[in-house]
């Protein structure tokens, strides 16, 4: 939901107009521009500011630590990422496990689905690989980071929850190096 009170203070950076709120964009009354909201934040704001990063996370299967990784990025990022996540072989589903560990944390990653590299030429700002050494080919980023995060894959639930833990206190740490600060 976005704060009734931007509207206040937000115009259209063509046009100089005053926007209008519907659901998922904001909408010039002058000329009619839309520009996207996401989580309750315009991305006009977040661009000008130069929060907006664009981060990939990636491993092998896209089933457990990229997909745990996303889903934190995007709740602590407030808006202010665009997380993603891919793997070199995905597997086609999301590990059960993963989905309990990250929902204890209030992170629902049952919609998600296992996905494969993306093919587009441009660069991330960020591309962090999850431990998959030769297996993560390099993709087009500003920055890259390798954080060796073993595979909880058909591990016990307690191990699923150390790796949770240590992939969240990681996202912490890469989103205050990339500017916003994470939520608490």
């Amino acid at each position: 939901m976005l704060d009734p009170r931007l509207l206040e203070i937000l115009a259209c950076p063509v046009c100089k107009a005053a926007l209008d709120y519907r659901e998922t964009v904001l909408v010039c009354l002058q000329c009619r521009r839309h520009y996207p909201v996401k989580d309750g934040i315009p991305d006009l704001i977040a661009q000008e500011a130069g929060f907006l990063a664009r981060v990939l996370f990636v491993c092998v299967e896209n089933s457990c630590r990229s997909q745990m990784a996303e889903g934190f990025a995007r709740k602590l990022g407030g808006g202010l990422i665009e997380a993603s996540s891919a793997g070199s072989k995905p597997s086609g589903s999301i590990d059960p496990m993963a989905v309990q560990a990250m929902r204890e944390k209030g992170i629902d990653l049952s919609g998600q689905s296992s996905k494969g590299l993306p093919e587009s030429s441009e660069a991330w700002d960020c591309v962090v690989s999850m431990g998959c050494g030769d297996q993560c080919p390099q993709l087009p980023a500003k920055r890259r980071l390798d954080w060796e995060i073993p595979d909880p894959k058909g591990r016990p639930v307690e191990e699923f929850r150390g790796v949770r833990d240590l992939i969240e206190e990681k996202v912490r740490e890469l989103l205050g190096s990339l500017g916003p600060s994470p939520a608490a």
